[in-house]
């Protein structure tokens, strides 16, 4: 039987180093609490004009490339989940592509925009894709260039103090093997509450979700001519064109889809908690890790945390984690890991897989 496994593995951080005492110079804000309330102490951002999404997506892909023991011009799929696409579009996938100097090989590029979710998602269909035998070489990103869209003004500061820039990838390869493979893997979504944690504006939806809603806010499409509606001078005045987030919200489904997720992907395979070797968790906040451990009732080295020093780096938390935690020697061949991942939409999922490297 066909199964499918990760053949090689990277991850890009830029070498710009951010801490908290930086934000401080711009916002009103401190270590202490940033520290507090996410366990972040430091971030990287990317080289403006000179770093994107892609070309940190690239870095990554070509390390995972060559570890997987394979050319570029072996990649027969690329999948790119980011949150934070150089353009509006085309999405980043026939960019990298580009980037890579791959773009005589006609492969197929994917786009995945499910936010902090986005690498657990990928991982799925890539399974899916090589599994079925329709590709052998699927290279699976996760990137993100957020310091390019946040506000750095105390208005911002719940939001900007997370969130940090940097890549992460995987090559996808099939596998006949189950000590090596992919065992399963779960996903989930509910829109119910969408806009909870959100980048509203700009958009083409013209007021209309927000008025269907219910939504008391005034966000000036009233006297907006078509071209305003999508970006006016009331949305920059009063913020909308920066990420939205209500922190309290989210970290009560966190909590509660993460274990959930993980749990319904331990009783597929018919294994338990203590049989994870390690779970990388999306790092969007230390306290929600620390809170999922405790419901496992995983010790602290079953579980790889590095939001301290990076950041929620979204899409490309897990792969930039998973890499990191394997090249630290945490994660051995056989190892069974666990990755887990929520965000907005909500949407949430977990992987299960044996350590092929």
């Amino acid at each position: 039987m066909l199964h499918s496994k990760i053949g090689g593995i990277g991850y890009y951080v830029p070498e710009k180093v951010v801490t908290n005492q930086d934000l401080e110079r711009v916002m009103d804000t401190t270590d202490e609490w940033i520290q507090e309330r996410t366990g972040i102490k430091q971030r990287r951002y990317g080289k403006k004009h000179e770093e994107t999404t892609t070309t940190m997506g690239a870095r990554a892909a070509t390390i995972a490339i060559e570890r997987a023991g394979i050319r570029k011009e072996d990649v027969d799929f690329i999948v790119f989940a980011t949150l934070s696409p150089d353009y509006y579009f085309p999405g980043c996938g026939v960019l990298l592509q580009r980037e890579m100097g791959m773009t005589n090989q006609e492969a197929g590029a994917l786009d995945i925009r499910n936010q902090c979710s986005g690498f657990v998602y990928g991982l799925s269909i890539a399974d899916q894709f090589v599994k079925t035998g329709m590709y052998k070489n699927v290279l699976l990103v996760g990137a993100e260039m957020h310091s390019m869209g946040l506000d750095f003004t105390t208005r911002g500061r719940n939001v900007t103090v997370i969130f940090g820039d940097g890549a992460g990838a995987v090559v996808v390869q099939p596998t006949t093997n189950q000590e090596e493979a992919i065992l399963t893997t779960h996903l989930h979504s509910d829109g119910t509450y969408a806009e909870k944690l959100s980048f509203i504006n700009p958009g083409a939806h013209g007021g209309y979700h927000f008025k269907k809603m219910g939504e008391e806010v005034d966000f000036g499409y009233s006297d907006a001519t078509y071209g305003e509606i999508f970006l006016n001078e009331h949305m920059m005045q009063e913020g909308q064109i920066y990420p939205h987030m209500e922190g309290r919200f989210v970290f009560k489904m966190a909590v509660q889809k993460f274990p959930e997720v993980i749990m319904e992907a331990l009783q597929k395979t018919g294994l338990q908690p203590q049989d994870i070797g390690m779970l990388i968790p999306h790092q969007a906040n230390l306290r929600i890790s620390d809170f999922v451990a405790r419901k496992m009732g995983l010790r602290d080295d079953q579980v790889w945390n590095n939001i301290q020093r990076f950041g929620n780096t979204t899409a490309a938390s897990v792969p930039i984690a998973l890499c990191e935690a394997w090249e630290a020697g945490a994660i051995n061949k056989g190892d069974l890991v666990c990755l887990a991942a929520f965000g907005s939409g909500f949407t949430w999922g977990a992987a299960l897989l044996r350590w092929a490297l």
